[in-house]
């Protein structure tokens, strides 16, 4: 294990269950845990908006007894004011740690080349997988076991799908991506999927048809339009309504969990009655974001738990 956490990759299925286990164990007796990273600074920097991430991290690291320090465009966009290879030699010199939440993955990978703490990416371009330890995280509050599940993932194939489908691949679950012509994941990285679920016994898949989610035991979904996107949600109605999460798709995969990584279009990609119905887990798993990055951050923060 590198003392990163960029791609999701850095842990081996063994060293993912370790985690999700601590983060349980934090989650059940947070009492434990109140001091482990006591005297620790952690600089939180963020590129785009964020409700779930920022405060996640800022309440998560006060919980164990840290202190975050939150920093935002006003000291400039990354690479403008100064260069990022900068922030990352000079953030080094005082904190214990750097959380990036970045427009570009190639951010994320020159802090890490150049600081001397621990990077964690809270979202890039490509990857998302902090989300992916929550949902992972949340799916194991419901099943325990997580292998030979089906987890099927309809709508855009974004930053989202790239690591849920990564974390399945390593856990051993079955996954499905359901995206229109034209909006499927990354192939590189599905490949990439394809070759570390084959050694775990499950597969990947990708598809236009909504059929292909048949049989999966839980349904996820993301927003249609990532943010930044010159697309506004009504355009984007026309080509992904087919493959909206709705009471009739529910019944039809028979799927008895639902998880949405939020912020949620009520209406457009799920329906106000899923996600407030009794399958709905996803205020459960936007709690357990917090908890899954905690246990992240004791795991490379505190050699007591290496």
């Amino acid at each position: 294990m590198e003392n990163v956490f960029i791609t999701g990759l850095e842990f081996d299925q063994a060293g993912v269950l370790k985690l999700l286990a601590l983060a349980h164990q934090i989650k059940a007796q947070p009492q434990d845990f109140a001091q482990s990273l006591a005297g620790k600074s952690i600089v939180t920097l963020f590129e785009k908006p964020s409700l779930r991430t920022r405060l996640s991290f800022d309440i998560g690291i006060n919980k164990l007894g840290g202190h975050a320090v939150y920093l935002d465009q006003q000291n400039g966009a990354m690479g403008s004011r100064e260069s990022v290879k900068d922030f990352a030699l000079n953030i080094s010199t005082w904190a214990d740690g750097i959380v990036a939440r970045v427009n570009h993955h190639n951010t994320l990978t020159t802090l890490s080349e150049y600081a001397s703490v621990p990077v964690v990416n809270s979202l890039c371009d490509l990857y998302h997988p902090c989300q992916a330890l929550a949902d992972f995280m949340t799916i194991q509050e419901v099943y325990g076991e997580v292998s030979g599940l089906k987890l099927a993932y309809l709508g855009e194939g974004n930053n989202v799908t790239h690591s849920l489908m990564l974390l399945a691949a390593c856990l051993g679950t079955d996954f499905v991506a359901v995206c229109p012509k034209g909006h499927s994941p990354d192939a590189q990285i599905v490949k990439q999927a394809e070759q570390i679920a084959a050694v775990n016994g499950a597969s990947i898949m990708v598809s236009d048809r909504v059929e292909a989610a048949a049989g999966a035991n839980i349904l996820y979904t993301d927003t249609w339009v990532s943010m930044g996107s010159d697309v506004t949600l009504e355009q984007a109605k026309g080509v992904f309504m087919p493959y909206q999460i709705n009471q009739q798709l529910v019944e039809q995969t028979g799927a008895q969990t639902i998880l949405h990584c939020q912020p949620a279009h009520r209406d457009y990609e799920i329906t106000s009655a899923v996600m407030d119905g009794n399958k709905s887990k996803i205020i459960q798993q936007a709690e357990n974001r917090m908890h899954a990055q905690n246990a992240l951050l004791v795991t490379l923060l505190n050699n007591q738990f290496k």
